[in-house]
């Protein structure tokens, strides 16, 4: 599938810059950091704008369940092509994907805080808080 393809060179490409932009800092924790906080907004931003493309003709949601089901449903089958409990992934991917679950969870109203937890590769864990307002 030459979609696939195409996102994941642009994610390298996307990495690769961040951390170029990074490698002038001497402190190699504090580049970490900053770059995860990079790829994280960067991440946050897209899943603002792709689950206002993908909701746009979806009926408003019931309950916080119903967001996360069409999160793990469909949100995430239309971006990586696999369902969210197949997903195979690396740890590039990891702070742009926790950015873009989070993104598209508060443009739907839910502040949440996202992580990942990787303890077998190939796979890894997302975990999803929702913050109660």
């Amino acid at each position: 599938m030459a979609d696939d393809a195409l996102f994941e060179f642009l994610h390298m490409e996307i990495v690769s810059h961040v951390y170029k932009e990074q490698a002038s800092r001497a402190d190699i924790d504090k580049e970490r950091v900053s770059c995860v906080s990079a790829l994280e907004s960067m991440g946050f931003r897209v899943g603002q704008g792709l689950i206002e493309r993908f909701t746009k003709d979806s009926p408003t949601f019931k309950d916080d369940l119903d967001i996360m089901k069409f999160l793990c449903k469909d949100f995430w089958t239309n971006i990586f092509r696999k369902q969210v409990d197949n997903l195979r992934t690396n740890h590039q991917f990891l702070a742009f994907s926790c950015g873009l679950i989070r993104g598209a969870l508060s443009n739907l109203g839910l502040e949440s805080v996202v992580t990942a937890e990787v303890s077998l590769m190939p796979s890894c864990k997302f975990q999803v808080v929702i913050q109660k307002t």
